[in-house]
């Protein structure tokens, strides 16, 4: 076989690799869609608002580490320490 003819038969097995590739991910992305709940703007508003809730009772539960702090006279960090409330939290 010649190297031309044997580049060709390389190019055209390449080509129909990618093509399953392709088929695979277009079926994929039609399952992943049909999985989907509800409309997707609906779904980021209630993350969004999920996230607002979530921020203002992370607020509100720094505050009071901060007050439990004062009180007992001590940094916040320490009684991030004494609750177990890591940094991630």
């Amino acid at each position: 076989m010649a190297a031309g003819e044997e580049r060709s038969t390389a190019l055209r097995s390449s080509i129909a690799k990618l093509q399953d590739q392709e088929a695979k991910l277009v079926k994929e992305i039609a399952e992943t869609k049909a999985n989907l709940r509800g409309d997707p703007t609906a779904t980021v508003e209630r993350h969004i608002r999920l996230l607002h809730e979530y921020n203002e009772i992370k607020d509100v539960a720094q505050g009071l580490m901060g007050m439990i702090a004062d009180a007992k006279g001590v940094r916040v960090v320490e009684i991030h320490k004494e609750y177990g409330v890591g940094e991630k939290d």
